[in-house]
Parts: structure tokens; C-alpha cells; sequence
């Protein structure tokens, strides 16, 4: 994995929170505004997965990202919109989060 796969994939990552955090205010009785920004949000973020595959391939680049999304909005929600997932959700949490470390785990083998 590479510095410059790490760096797309955070910024994409941080793209994709605002979108979905700007979404989830929309939802919460936000104007139209919200909903416009979160479009555009996630249309950047989708842009800048073209990079993130370029530079990991496919399979890693769209099985971590998707993770992270989920482990990051999770968190987000929790935090700042003061949602409480129930304990076999927060479980499904952690096993998201086993995914990615055995996703990037560094191996020997054909990458």
C-alpha cells in the first residue's frame, strides 16, 4: 500500500463523512441546501475513488473504502447525532473493522 493510496483514500473517506453527515442533517429537518451539498459531496468523493482504484486496485480500494465508511459514519452518528446501535449492531461494527485490518494486512503474495 502506498502513501499516495492512503492519502486519496483518507480524503475520500473525510468527503464521504461530510456527505453523510450533511444527508443525516437533511434528514433531521435541514433545508434543501443539505441535501445539495451532500449530492455534491458524494459525487467528489465517487471522483476521487477513480484514484484511490488506480492506486490499490478495485477489489481493496472499494472493500476498504466501504468499511471505513461504515465504521466512520457510525462513529459520527453516535457522537454527534447521539444515535445508540444496539449491542449485536456495535458487534457487526467491530467485525467491519477486523475486515479492513485483514484486508490490509500486509502479505507476501501477489498484489
Amino acid at each position: 500500500m502506498t502513501a499516495v493510496f492512503v492519502g486519496w483514500l483518507g480524503a475520500a473517506m473525510v468527503v464521504f463523512l461530510l456527505a453523510s453527515a450533511a444527508l443525516r442533517s437533511y434528514v433531521g429537518g435541514a433545508g434543501a441546501w443539505a441535501l445539495v451539498g451532500a449530492l455534491v459531496l458524494y459525487t467528489l468523493g465517487n471522483l476521487m475513488m477513480v484514484r484511490v482504484m488506480r492506486e490499490g486496485g478495485m477489489a481493496v480500494a472499494i472493500s476498504v473504502s466501504a468499511v471505513l465508511q461504515l465504521l466512520m459514519a457510525n462513529a459520527v452518528a453516535m457522537v454527534w447525532f447521539g444515535e445508540r446501535p444496539a449491542p449485536v449492531q456495535i458487534a457487526g461494527i467491530g467485525l467491519g473493522a477486523l475486515a479492513v485490518a485483514l484486508i490490509l494486512w500486509p502479505h507476501g503474495g501477489r498484489g
